[in-house]
């Protein structure tokens, strides 16, 4: 089941473009995201740690491919499957999220927020800023500074 937007929601106070990273639902922050794009060619970067899948060309600006699931530490996605980009805004650099679906922009009341649980495990603990219960699944929010950062992704861009 895909999460439903609700924009019309009592209190919603924090917007999050929600994304599929295998059958795990992410939050990423709508005032992070610039773009959401279908899949486009990917150009591999030599020397690049295994999170960066490459980098690609959006309207003539170069932009590195991060892959959610290498940084997740789930298995690679499998060659027949596609994927789409979340286009995020840091200190001025573009990168893409590379991630299995797109959901909804979905709008959440602040009331509902729960901190990141100590039994998740530690990489996705360090990924995650904690999480909104939906409909029989979860909306783990993702810390964009966290995923960009660790793994010494800083020194890519």
């Amino acid at each position: 089941m895909s999460p439903q937007s609700d924009t019309q929601a009592a209190g919603a106070t924090e917007g999050f473009v929600s994304v599929r990273v295998g059958s795990q639902w992410f939050g990423v922050p709508v005032l992070r995201v610039q773009d959401v794009i279908d899949q486009t060619a990917i150009n591999r970067v030599p020397l690049a740690p295994p999170e960066v899948a490459g980098s690609l060309n959006l309207r003539g600006r170069i932009v590195t491919a991060i892959d959610l699931r290498r940084r997740l530490k789930m298995e690679p996605r499998a060659e027949v499957g596609g994927f789409m980009s979340v286009i995020v805004d840091r200190s001025g650099e573009l990168y893409a999220l590379l991630v299995d679906d797109i959901g909804d922009v979905l709008w959440m009341s602040s009331d509902s927020y729960e901190p990141t649980p100590i039994t998740m495990s530690a990489n996705w603990r360090g990924l995650c800023d904690g999480l909104y219960r939906l409909e029989g699944e979860l909306l783990l929010v993702l810390n964009i500074e966290q995923v960009l950062t660790l793994g010494g992704l800083a020194h890519v861009a």
